[in-house]
């Protein structure tokens, strides 16, 4: 319709080609409409990729099996600090191909075209100007335009090379050394999130350990009760028996709910603590650990702690990228060599082309300078002196820390024995005098104050143990050697 409509006939071959397509869409088999799009993908809930590339985790949909090893693993992958470290390594890593890029060859091309359109007589050049120079010169007489049309073309390879530069070599053999910093930031935080991390899944198991002690005791609470009441319904009971009882279950309910809440805060500060969502839920394989730690002399862990620990290896890095950057600037006064050049070919473009090509040298000399580099030369000194100070506090701090947590693990190993025995010891005078009660021989006053003393004494052999192994831990931090060994301090 829109053909005739602009006066064009269609032709015989269009009326042919019109015919055969309708043919062809005819003799297609219909689709239905789900046919024609393509399969959607099978959404994963559990990652999100967030701007940047980040993975960020989803909650799954049941509970997630969780041991201290997954936890610390997690932590060390996913933690936000962590990231923080690796991706300062990576910038320094950019940084040193920045600063190491001056010592090497730089080589560019260039091509470059164009047309300019001159004003001869504006720069002076003048008809009557040639035609009184012409007949001198032997060049007849002649006429020249006053606007002139050029187009150039030209393409050239430009280098460039340091040849002696001391400043920029030491330079960069600073920024080597400042990767090896950032290599052991990163590494200094792998230790701190495995003590932290290791700290928290200790916590929260002591906390599910503090749970089974209270619903044990909820449920011998539960029992004392009912002995009271069919005591006072046989008549041989007081009300005050079941009143006391009543109190204690009680009492025991309360405390078992009170550690189910901590219990639940815990665990949420150790999913987001090794990078996993709040709502997710998690339970915990592992048990409480213990078992004897036989420790090092603290010479021994001294040595051991000089050669591990992170924070003094990144000093010692850090006053060697110092001394590298002052001998940078020392090395100020000391003239430069350079060469430099291009090689190319230039002309009419549509015309002849013809080389051209530069070669220099260049030496440079600092003059008039010596402020500047002087107090370049102080500030480096003094940052070569802040971390010889730094260092020498360091390994002060380092043997107080290693001294106060041996004293730690020795007390905390003692205080496990004490309370254990007093468990035990409160558990037979809970049954003696749940036994008299039974017997008809006292009231149940006898058994609530010893229930009261096994709550106390399971209280305190859980925080015993718990506080053992986090010294065990930051024993190990203290020499360096938590995020490779604390499965070897913790005795799993």
């Amino acid at each position: 319709m829109k053909i005739s409509r602009l006066g064009v006939r269609p032709t015989a071959k269009l009326r042919a080609a019109l015919a055969l397509s309708c043919c062809v869409l005819a003799a297609t088999p219909r689709r239905s409409f789900s046919q024609d799009l393509p399969q959607a993908p099978t959404p994963n809930p559990a990652v999100l990729r967030a701007p940047g590339g980040v993975v960020v985790e989803q909650a799954a949909a049941g509970p997630l099996s969780l041991g201290l090893d997954d936890a610390i693993e997690r932590g060390m992958r996913l933690n936000l600090q962590q990231l923080l470290y690796q991706q300062n390594e990576r910038a320094v890593h950019g940084e040193i191909l920045t600063v190491g890029n001056n010592l090497l060859p730089t080589l560019t091309a260039q091509l470059q075209t164009g047309t300019q359109e001159i004003n001869l007589a504006a720069m002076g050049f003048k008809p009557s100007t040639f035609a009184a120079i012409g007949p001198t010169l032997g060049l007849g007489d002649f006429s020249l335009a006053e606007i002139v049309k050029v187009s150039t073309t030209s393409a050239q390879l430009n280098v460039s090379q340091q040849l002696f530069n001391l400043p920029a070599y030491y330079f960069y053999r600073a920024a080597q050394k400042a990767e090896v910093v950032a290599e052991l930031s990163t590494k200094l935080g792998r230790g701190d999130i495995a003590l932290r991390v290791g700290t928290t899944y200790l916590r929260a198991i002591a906390d599910a350990a503090q749970i089974t002690n209270a619903q044990a005791l909820e449920r011998a609470d539960d029992v004392v009760l009912r002995q009271a009441k069919d005591s006072h319904d046989a008549g041989v009971g007081t009300h005050l028996d079941v009143l006391r009882a009543q109190v204690q279950l009680q009492t025991q309910q309360q405390v078992r709910i009170s550690a189910e809440n901590t219990f639940a805060k815990d665990k949420i500060a150790l999913t987001r603590l090794i990078g996993l969502p709040a709502d997710q839920e998690i339970t915990l394989t592992d048990t409480v650990p213990f078992s004897e730690l036989t420790t090092l002399t603290q010479p021994e862990a001294l040595k051991l702690a000089f050669t591990r620990r992170k924070d003094y290896l990144q000093l010692e890095a850090q006053l060697e990228v110092s001394e590298r950057s002052a001998k940078a600037v020392k090395y100020q006064r000391l003239p430069t060599l350079a060469l430099g050049g291009y090689y190319g070919v230039l002309g009419e473009t549509r015309g002849l082309y013809h080389g051209d090509y530069v070669a220099e040298g260049k030496l440079q000399f600092p003059i008039f300078q010596e402020a500047s580099l002087r107090g370049e030369g102080e500030v480096a000194n003094a940052q070569i002196s802040r971390n010889h100070a730094q260092i020498a506090n360091l390994r002060v701090t380092i043997d107080q820390q290693i001294r106060s947590s041996m004293l730690d693990v020795q007390s905390s190993a003692e205080l496990v024995k004490v309370a254990r025995s007093n468990v035990d010891l409160s558990t037979q005078e809970l049954k003696d005098a749940t036994d008299r009660f039974t017997s008809g021989v006292t009231d149940n006053l006898p058994v609530v104050e010893a229930q009261a003393t096994l709550a106390a004494a399971q209280t305190n052999q859980v925080e015993s143990e718990y506080q053992y192994n986090q010294s065990k831990l930051s024993l190990a931090r203290n020499i360096g050697v938590v995020e490779t060994q604390y499965k070897s301090y913790l005795g799993q």
